[in-house]
């Protein structure tokens, strides 16, 4: 029986706060959606680390939408579709790719600096893209100038209130659906009881050894989603990102796909080019593409990885257009103008999530989701380049808007109920949280990196399983034992389906099942409590 709650509790001993609508996560997807919220509404946002520590920030990218007079709204639809491996929502994805000028608008009428030319903004082009439609800023650095200007609006608000270094344990529910969250702020554990809410956690980059995403990314939103009993969808699928700086000692940072839209060239160590012997669009094809080719590249020369090559772009143009990449690679000794740049894939994007509908309700009663936590419908089986942050911004209007409509029309006021969670007996044992996390993170990446095969993930299933069984025993005091017991469970969830999707699509490479099988995998795996079943496409 899987356990519901990770910690012991009781409403007479623990602290109580009470708001009208209730965020969990400050990204840009939480942070949009508290900016939709009717200003008489009280809202609290608890944030993991502080608000400049999102996926959101990091995102270096930009913001897809079709701001060009040369592009249309359908070219945009179409090659979002194209990189999903037909697992699309083709109606989500017409009108999310619709709203996108007018969400690039507001940011930009809200102060962002997007980079611009004389003749308007700079539009960039992604892999997977037909177009130059991406918008950035500062370069390589959008995700932080977008959250600058966004944390200034929310601030603003006089009815919101912002919890920062808190962490989110579990969503609190009866038979009545979702009532707020148990959180830790500040040592001390409170019982935050909401009208609504809205969960905007993030990702789980963290589940992998090679991961961009920051250190918060465990899938807390994931794990304590699925204990709750809400209907998940599509955890086999984790975007992995083609191009991630691969130096000794120097992290996992990314280099963003707009080097590659700007010319620059995968090669090997000897400085070939590879990527026209896999696709036709070469380094501009979709990154699941990019990064099987690039994990096929480096099985055959029995290297470490691969090489970006910006050696005969205009030395002037790369600095200006790559600031944060070329002062990151001189900080080991590497001129990205002239030096080859070490990169090799890395998991970047959870595109399984919370099954949200078009307004962004979850299956669970009064509780709403929106960005990487969900499954929209958006990405299908390979999220296209730059789509993200604009599923942030449209699905954080839309789960704000239905939230602070239900908020505003709820009859009673917010419901407290008894809900109680008995302390267990940990007994003597203890665990070194590190060496399993470690252990945790080093078996998802060989079993379900970028090849997956059928052995490799069962076996992983089996050990996945039996750390399970004895940590889920223990009732843990701090952050590090909560993030462990979800990270298990997202890595559960994520090689079950895998284990079951006995084909190839999008960012989903199974080694003994190699292509698509539409004929009986066209559809998507669902997970809800201790059941996972196959839901075709209508």
């Amino acid at each position: 029986m899987p356990i519901r709650y990770l910690v012991p509790f009781h409403p007479k001993n623990t602290s109580h706060l009470v708001t009208d609508v209730l965020i969990v996560g400050g990204g840009l997807a939480g942070l949009r959606a508290a900016l939709e919220i009717e200003p008489s509404l009280h809202v609290t946002i608890l944030t993991k680390g502080e608000l400049v520590q999102s996926n959101s920030s990091y995102a270096q990218g930009g913001i897809a939408g079709v701001l060009d007079a040369e592009d249309h709204f359908q070219s945009h639809v179409n090659d979002t579709l194209i990189a999903g491996g037909r697992l699309c929502d083709r109606q989500v994805v017409q009108t999310v790719v619709e709203q996108a000028p007018q969400r690039i608008q507001e940011l930009i009428n809200w102060g962002t600096q997007f980079d611009r030319t004389p003749s308007g903004l700079n539009l960039g082009r992604e892999g997977g893209h037909s177009h130059h439609r991406i918008v950035h800023a500062l370069g390589d650095s959008t995700g932080r100038e977008v959250m600058r200007a966004v944390i200034d609006q929310v601030r603003q608000r006089p009815q919101t209130r912002i919890i920062e270094k808190s962490f989110s344990v579990d969503l609190l529910t009866d038979d009545g659906g979702c009532r707020g969250a148990i959180a830790r702020i500040n040592t001390q554990l409170y019982m935050i009881w909401a009208k609504e809410t809205i969960l905007c956690t993030g990702g789980a980059g963290q589940v992998f050894r090679e991961t961009t995403n920051p250190a918060i990314a465990t899938g807390d939103g994931h794990a304590m989603a699925w204990r709750a009993g809400v209907r998940m969808r599509d955890m086999e699928f984790m975007q992995f990102h083609p191009t991630v700086l691969y130096i000794a000692g120097g992290g996992r940072c990314l280099i963003t796909e707009a080097v590659r839209g700007e010319g620059a060239y995968l090669t090997d160590r000897e400085g070939r080019r590879f990527m026209p012997d896999y696709d036709e669009r070469a380094e501009l094809a979709p990154r699941d593409i990019v990064s099987q080719a690039i994990e096929s590249q480096i099985a055959k020369s029995r290297d470490t990885c691969v090489y970006l090559d910006l050696g005969h772009l205009d030395p002037e143009l790369v600095k200006q257009r790559f600031p944060g990449m070329t002062s990151l690679c001189a900080q080991f000794n590497m001129d990205v103008t002239k030096d080859l740049i070490p990169v090799r894939p890395g998991a970047h994007y959870m595109i399984g999530g919370v099954e949200v509908d078009e307004t962004g309700r979850s299956s669970l009663p009064h509780l709403w989701a929106a960005g990487e936590v969900t499954s929209s419908g958006l990405h299908g089986a390979n999220r296209l380049a730059s789509n993200s942050l604009l599923e942030g911004l449209v699905y954080g209007v839309r789960a704000g808007q239905g939230a602070s409509q239900a908020a505003l029309t709820a009859r009673d006021n917010v419901v407290m109920t008894g809900i109680v969670n008995q302390p267990i007996d940990n007994g003597q044992f203890q665990l070194d949280l590190v060496d399993v996390n470690n252990s945790l993170r080093s078996l998802m990446w060989r079993a379900a990196g970028v090849r997956r095969d059928g052995d490799g993930l069962q076996e992983a299933l089996e050990q996945i399983e039996r750390w399970v069984h004895y940590i889920d025993k223990h009732q843990f005091q701090q952050p590090k034992g909560w993030e462990l017991q979800n990270l298990l469970q997202v890595s559960r969830m994520i090689v079950q389906a895998a284990l079951l999707r006995n084909e190839s699509r999008g960012v989903h490479l199974r080694s003994d099942f190699p292509t698509a099988d539409d004929q009986n995998w066209l559809g998507h795996l669902c997970v809800q409590s201790e059941q996972i079943w196959f839901q075709p496409l209508r």
